[in-house]
Order: C-alpha cells, then structure tokens, then sequence
C-alpha cells in the first residue's frame, strides 16, 4: 500500500472516530427518561427515577365529572378528601380517587388549577395552573424526585417537582408554581364546612377499583420504595404526618404527634419573627394555617421523610 492510500485510511478512520465521539457525546449531554429531555435538569438526572408507570401510565383526569354531595354514595364519612374553595365554590377531590390518578385539572370560573396528591410521600397540594398567563394542563410523569411525583405541563412538557412547586427541567426549567390552601380533611368535617360542595364523581372514564386502595399498609411501614436524598432524623416515624411551611426561606414542620401533644385547637407561632396561627382538629386530623392577617397560608402536608428529604434544614415545631 502507497504512502498517500495510508495516510487516506488513517484519516478516514480518525473521521469516523471523530463522529462518534461527537454523537457519544450528543447522547450523553441530551438524557432523557419516560421520553422527557433532561439536558438542562436543574437536579443531577441520576436522581430522576423511574417509577414504573411510563409517561401518563397513571392517567391525570381533565375533564373532572362533578356530582352532588347527596349523589356521592360511594364515599363515606370517614374517607379522606381534599377540598378546595375558591370564589364561594366548593369542591371536593377524595383520596381514594387521587390514588389511581395522581392529578386532577379543574377550573372554577376564571381559577384553573390543579389538585395534585403523591401517595408515596403523602403529599397533597394544589397549584395554580396559569403559566405564563396561559391555562395549562399537567400529566403524570411516571417519574420521582426524593420519591415524590414529577408532574409535566402539557404543554412544553416540562418536569415539575410537586413539593418544590417548581420546574425542573424543560423550557420552564426554574419557574414557580403558586400553591392554593387545600383543607385535606375527612369528608364528614368537608360536608359540615361546605354542605353545598359539589364533589368529584367515581364515573371518572377509566376502570379502577376506587374501592382498593393499592398502597394499603405503606403508610404503616417504615420501608419506603425509592431513595430520597436526605434521611430524616428517627425522631419520627417516616411516614409520621406533618404540615410543613415556609415563611421567608425558612422552612418549618409540625408533627402531628406534636399537635397532639400540645393539646390546643388554635394556638400561635413564630417563625423568624413573623408570626402564624395554627389550627388543629385532632378529631379529622386536619390542619390550617393562618398569618397574622388571618388570611390562609398554603402549607403542604405530608410525611415525615418527604417534608425533610427535600428541606433538611427544617425547622420543627415540638410541643410546649
């Protein structure tokens, strides 16, 4: 073989490595899990776990059916419900619903809003959904963060993280979402609040067996499914309840063993020198929480493991 042919195959060779490495790299820097790029993650994309279910694996609802209270048959006093009120409307999301779907895209007059519940960390929150003056619309991801649920807007399919009420990655990546006050309550304490509530019907379109609640026991345990980042404290059990709030960049929780403890319905707080109050209703374990103006603050509440695994400096609130 000629000098020049060797030359030519040398360099037709290191062409084609050249390209690999290009493309290897091309690969490498646009990762993406559940068909969802994750190229400008604002968390480290080895900590974005798949859950299982593939994108809208766990089917949000969108078109909520409502029903009366007197026609809501299938709940009974004691089943856990999250409700919402805004412009004098009230309504109601049952657990044993969100439990299947995970998401709930409602709108009361001009408010749209979302209804998120995580049933892995226990977490119900709901968000205001304009993005961008726009109403928009969120699915179930199929994928965890400290085993919380991503959502994703519809959208720009961008990933949301439910308890930051933040964007991950996407074209949305670092953007907020504002958070509603929710009263997670028994449906017994929500119909005696809100005896003209409408409630979400059980005739959601899909089959499930709202009856079965398919994390039965989960909350007993102290395993949990997927790592988190930070390991709270054994000060607690892990799936203790807390209501958890941040005032200022100060993040702060209340155990509800603590509330038992303390044994007041209403009593005052600070927290770096502003001052909440605290509502407890031992009885349908519900809690609410108000700023000096007595104007609703939107907590989240949750377990134990979920509240610290995203905010490990957290404040905790202990009796007396």
């Amino acid at each position: 073989m000629k000098s020049n042919d060797r030359k030519g195959e040398f360099s037709g060779l290191f062409a084609i490595l050249i390209i690999g490495i290009v493309l290897l790299n091309n690969n490498v820097s646009a990762a993406t899990k559940n068909g969802f790029d994750l190229d400008n993650a604002t968390i480290p994309p080895n900590q974005i776990l798949g859950g299982g279910p593939p994108k809208d694996g766990i089917p949000a609802i969108f078109e909520p059916r409502l029903i009366t209270a007197e026609s809501a048959s299938y709940l009974k006093p004691d089943d856990r419900v999250i409700g919402v009120e805004l412009d004098g409307v009230s309504r109601a999301y049952p657990i044993s619903i969100l439990n299947w779907h995970e998401i709930v895209n409602d709108k009361i007059n001009q408010h749209s809003f979302a209804v998120t519940y995580c049933p892995l960390c226990g977490t119900g929150v709901a968000f205001n959904s304009k993005l961008r003056g726009q109403d928009a619309e969120f699915g179930v991801s199929g994928l965890l963060y400290n085993s919380d649920v991503l959502l994703y807007d519809r959208k720009t399919e961008s990933l949301w993280s439910q308890i930051l009420g933040e964007a991950i990655s996407g074209d949305l990546a670092g953007e907020k979402l504002k958070a509603i006050p929710i009263s997670h309550t028994t449906w017994r304490d929500w119909l005696k609040q809100h005896p003209d509530t409408t409630v979400l019907s059980d005739n959601t379109g899909f089959s499930r067996d709202y009856s079965r609640n398919p994390y039965r026991g989960y909350e007993k345990t102290r395993s949990l499914y997927f790592q988190v980042n930070n390991t709270a404290p054994a000060t607690y059990h892990p799936k203790e309840e807390v209501i958890g709030v941040e005032i200022d960049g100060v993040f702060k929780a209340y155990p509800f063993v603590e509330l038992d403890k303390q044994g007041l319905s209403k009593f005052e707080d600070t927290i770096e020198g502003t001052r909440i109050a605290i509502a407890w209703d031992s009885t349908n374990r519900s809690v609410k929480l108000f700023d000096n103006d007595g104007v609703r603050i939107a907590g989240i509440r949750g377990f134990w493991f979920a509240w610290f695994a995203f905010h490990p400096d957290t404040l905790v609130f202990k009796a007396g």
